[in-house]
């Protein structure tokens, strides 16, 4: 007869000491709302349009939705377990040191771009009235000048002193940005149904010109998807709110369903407001003489001289509220990661208003790395909705994981159908990096790659006594990325966002389409799923994870 294991029942996990638990409920959705509605809208709609034409609606509405079923995993996971950082903490706990550094690298790394992205879009609208800050490349996007790259330099640092500041002036900052963003959006779209309507655009060339696929491809190319990864700031403020188990769900799924809607109107709003002269020669082709700012642009063309001003005083604001916050999610990432001993411990100092200031300060130096390789807004954004898809893949997986290992886990928030809203959640996160193009992906596998040669040093070079690596139960995470790239390679979605249907980046007949990439996706992340749920760490060793506290507790202030 075998011996039945005996089941752990409910796990206290180790919170963060020291962390201060000024984040209130609103303030936690403002957080979301707040870094959602940054430089994506001031872009998208443009872009979006340029991409799928009116179609373009369903873009959003559909990056939504995906993001939604990512969005309801993570609800279920933070609100079980309330830590600081948890995007990077969860893996840890299901399948240990290996795969929790991977997933915690690349999306450490792709929030460390934000910030620096937010700084660009800022630069980017200013730069029509000081013209020194940027060129528009033979290619199309808008570069920095020296003299450009100073003034970002100088942005950054501005916003990682306030977050060093501490998180009560922080939320407090941001409520208020937050409530301006919300009424300047309302307001324009508005103002673009008031000032002109011209329902026959959304025919004039076909509802959707370039095809369907393009709806798929503006997802991640014209910042749709990017737009909406903000929802994961309730995660990672978790171990500061003062009731995580009601603010995390309000907070995730109500920044996505405003946002979601706002972003919708605006897309409509933008469509119809266009006078029909400007798509005489077709969507693709769709410009303004202010093509630093096509939003503005808008408004010129309709008159709105005032409307155009708001709009410039806006992106900056926007952006800068959005890249403020992200200089403090991204510290969390750092400390978060250290917490798990895949970084240098010295990243979990707090300074006396419970901040991890040197992660604050590592997110500033990386930041200004990251001007260098990406210096436009274009280029930047397909590296981190990639990055950050692959990152939040490792959620999914860790849910279906938990629920075997620690059943009797108390769930606030838990998703019903057993495995069926983790798996879509998981598809999402792989069609979402396949969208982006392999000409992005291999970008982000080049950054992967660099990112588990830092792992080894580490390793090797530690002073600490480091957990095991565990690197088959992570095995999954490195598998289901190298299938992705394979996909990726053998699609048909080159770097600029186009969908060529059957056509090989190298010039030759891909054998992936489109949808049949798409199917590749679902039923690869399927076997994947499964396979990492099999080879979840034993139900002890997670229970261990959870309870222990490997930071020294000399780094936290009284």
């Amino acid at each position: 007869m075998t011996e039945m294991k005996p089941r752990l029942g409910h796990v206290e996990v180790q919170l963060d000491t020291g962390l201060k638990k000024h984040v209130s409920k609103l303030s936690l959705l403002f957080t979301g709302v707040g870094a959602i509605i940054g430089s994506g809208w001031l872009f998208g709609a443009l872009y979006a349009s340029q991409i799928a034409g009116p179609a373009a609606i369903f873009s959003w509405i559909l990056g939504g939705i995906m993001v939604m079923m990512i969005g309801f995993v993570y609800a279920e996971l933070a609100t079980m377990f309330p830590v600081s950082g948890g995007i990077v903490r969860f893996p840890h706990y299901a399948f240990g040191s290996f795969a929790s550094y991977g997933s915690g690298w690349i999306s450490w790394l792709a929030a460390a771009a934000v910030t620096p992205v937010e700084v660009l879009a800022t630069v980017q609208y200013a730069n029509p009235y000081i013209p020194w800050l940027m060129y528009q490349s033979e290619e199309g996007p808008f570069l920095l000048t020296a003299p450009g790259g100073a003034v970002a330099v100088g942005l950054m640092f501005l916003y990682s002193l306030i977050n060093i500041m501490g998180v009560r002036l922080f939320t407090k900052f941001n409520n208020v940005l937050v409530w301006w963003k919300l009424a300047v959006i309302a307001l324009l779209i508005a103002m673009l149904f008031f000032l002109e309507f011209n329902p026959g655009n959304l025919s004039a060339h076909g509802f959707a010109p370039e095809g369907w696929g393009a709806v798929l491809v503006a997802i991640p190319a014209a910042g749709i998807g990017f737009s909406y990864l903000g929802f994961r700031n309730a995660v990672e403020y978790a171990g500061e709110s003062d009731n995580p188990k009601k603010n995390i769900p309000f907070a995730l799924i109500g920044s996505i369903v405003i946002t979601m809607a706002v972003y919708v109107l605006l897309q409509i709003a933008f469509i119809t407001a266009l006078p029909s002269e400007l798509l005489s020669e077709g969507w693709s082709a769709l410009t303004f003489d202010e093509a630093a700012g096509p939003l503005a642009g808008l408004a010129l063309v309709l008159g709105a001289v005032w409307l155009a001003w708001l709009l410039r005083l806006d992106a900056i604001i926007s952006p800068a509220d959005t890249g403020l916050i992200y200089a403090g999610v991204t510290s969390r990432l750092s400390y978060a990661n250290a917490r798990n001993e895949n970084f240098p411990q010295w990243l979990t100092i707090l300074n006396s208003r419970g901040i991890p200031w040197p992660s604050v300060v590592l997110t500033f130096v990386v930041g200004c790395i990251f001007f260098l390789p990406f210096p436009s807004w274009q280029l930047f954004i397909g590296f981190i909705t990639s990055a950050f898809a692959l990152s939040f893949g490792s959620g999914p997986v860790a849910v279906g994981a938990l629920r075997r290992q620690l059943p009797d886990q108390e769930r606030p928030f838990k998703l019903p159908g057993g495995d069926i809203l983790p798996i879509i959640a998981f598809i999402s996160s792989s069609l979402l990096v396949y969208w982006a193009g392999w000409a992005i992906n291999e970008k982000m596998l080049i950054a992967l790659l660099l990112g588990y040669v830092v792992y080894v040093i580490y390793h090797f070079t530690a002073k600490i006594k480091l957990p095991p690596l565990d690197i088959k139960s992570g095995l999954w995470f490195p598998i289901w990325t190298a299938g992705l790239m394979v996909i990726s390679y053998f699609g048909d979605i080159n770097g600029d966002g186009q969908a060529e249907q059957g056509i090989f980046l190298n010039g030759d007949a891909g054998p992936l389409t489109l949808s049949t990439g798409a199917l590749a996706c679902a039923i690869f992340s399927i076997a994947v799923y499964y396979l990492g749920v099999h080879w979840r760490l034993p139900a002890q060793r997670a229970a261990d994870y959870i309870r222990r506290t490997p930071v020294d507790e000399t780094n936290i202030p009284e």
